[in-house]
């Protein structure tokens, strides 16, 4: 599976230009098997006041990137956007097929406090995973990472590749480095963090680096070799070997 991340900078609050730049780069990417953006790529993160930058029911991006990935035939793991549905605003996570289908939402679980985001938005209430090629996935956006408990129950339901949009401050970039390997080794999962700030990283489920980008806007591409996860889990199941009754939060 060949997995492109498109790594940029988003203009902060403009929409449009932000759109017209993901189109870009999703043609020069168009012979993935899956393009990955970052957290809240539509606006950047995070302009204020949200109302006035919310999409709908995110049907506007829905529509966008659904447009795109039947013109070029290439699943969209969407990052995610602000979303406005019931009065209330969602960091929230699209992903499409390659004919365009919306094949799941996901609104981010974890709220930021640092950045202000539990005055701001709304958590969702639940994990998200989907089929991409053949391949169970999930995702979880930025924050969601620094909680193992919530990483583990979305592995638990089989998939096999975890997609993390972020917008992750370089300035924490050592942590971020240091749960992206633990997060891949631990649940035995293919990682790929798609971080508009920079240093975007593909994990394999031994927490080898399989690509790495720089700091600046960058098309990351790597390909997934599946074999490399059964090698993995026939050497050492971690899951198989868990203790449920003891492990169980």
């Amino acid at each position: 599976m060949k997995i492109s991340v498109l790594q940029f900078k988003p203009e902060l609050g403009k929409i449009e230009k932000n759109f017209s730049t993901v189109a870009e780069l999703t043609e020069r990417a168009k012979n993935s098997d899956v393009i990955v953006l970052p957290e809240l790529w539509s606006t950047g993160y995070y302009p204020k006041p949200v109302k006035k930058f919310a999409d709908a029911n995110a049907e506007k991006t829905s529509e966008f990137i659904s447009g795109l990935a039947k013109k070029f035939s290439v699943n969209i793991v969407a990052g995610s956007v602000i979303a406005e549905e019931n009065q209330k605003f969602f960091n929230r996570g699209i992903v499409c097929s390659e004919t365009g289908e919306i094949l799941t939402i996901y609104d981010k679980v974890h709220l930021f406090g640092f950045a202000g985001e539990r005055e701001v938005f709304s958590p969702g209430n639940k994990i998200s995973t989907f089929d991409l090629a053949g391949r169970k996935c999930g995702i979880a956006v930025c924050y969601d990472l620094r909680f193992p408990e919530f990483i583990r129950k979305i592995a638990l339901t089989g998939i096999e590749i975890l997609f993390v949009p972020a917008a992750w401050s370089l300035k924490r970039l050592y942590p971020r480095q240091i749960l992206t390997r633990a997060r891949a080794i631990e649940n035995q999962i293919f990682l790929v963090f798609a971080n508009s700030a920079g240093k975007s990283e593909t994990i394999n489920p031994a927490g080898e680096i399989s690509a790495e980008a720089g700091t600046g806007d960058e098309i990351l591409t790597c390909e997934i070799d599946f074999k490399i996860r059964g090698e993995v889990i026939k050497n050492m199941n971690l899951l198989a070997d868990r203790h449920p009754e003891l492990d169980r939060l």
